[in-house]
């Protein structure tokens, strides 16, 4: 019984370091934070942050690899499942996913968040893709990684312009469009090489 409260007390601590940590994202440079800052705004104090931390900046990582995470696992559902997976009803799921998580998706996918998690997000669908764009057909690794970059690319630059326009687009809308400009893509790839 008591391991369940002391579970649930730092869950909800880590819940509220990451709320305080975002909110000051949202006004300044990750360099420009400071623990005492975050701990001030969490109602914190500092040894009960660096209980769970050692920095700002391994808050960033932990809070960019538990989205990653949750991604991949969305992600997990397309390759094990013996079924055909509805690849709309998939990326609806993580678009839903990255609305509820807004404020620090629209961070993370700007310069605050940095390249490097642009780079993860990137490299999560890689195999798949590269996988459908070669598979029976005439299109060469190298031809594919092309596509590919091209492909995620505008992926994240659609998620950021969606993010920068408050979400008024359904997620139903955002994955569809996603989806036939990616599969159109492939497709037209595809038939140039018959």
């Amino acid at each position: 019984m008591k391991k369940v409260k002391l579970d649930r007390r730092v869950r909800y601590t880590r819940m509220v370091i990451k709320e305080s940590f975002i909110n000051l994202l949202e006004k300044k440079d990750i360099s420009q934070i400071t623990i005492k800052e975050i701990c001030k705004d969490a109602d914190i104090n500092r040894s009960t942050f660096y209980s769970h931390y050692t920095d700002q900046y391994d808050l960033m990582r932990k809070i960019q690899d538990e989205l990653l995470d949750n991604i991949r696992d969305y992600l997990a559902e397309l390759e094990k499942s013996e079924d055909e997976v509805d690849s709309v009803l998939l990326a609806e799921k993580i678009f839903e996913y990255i609305k509820q998580n807004a404020k620090i998706c629209k961070i993370l996918l700007s310069e605050k968040g940095g390249l490097n998690f642009q780079k993860s997000v990137m490299t999560l669908v890689y195999d798949t893709i590269i996988n459908e764009l070669t598979d029976n057909s005439n299109i060469t690794k190298e031809d594919a990684e092309y596509v590919y970059s091209f492909t995620i690319t505008g992926c994240v630059g659609i998620v950021q312009k969606w993010l920068d326009d408050d979400m008024k687009k359904s997620a139903r809308f955002m994955a569809e469009t996603v989806i036939k400009l990616t599969m159109g893509l492939i497709g037209l790839l595809k038939n140039e090489r018959k």
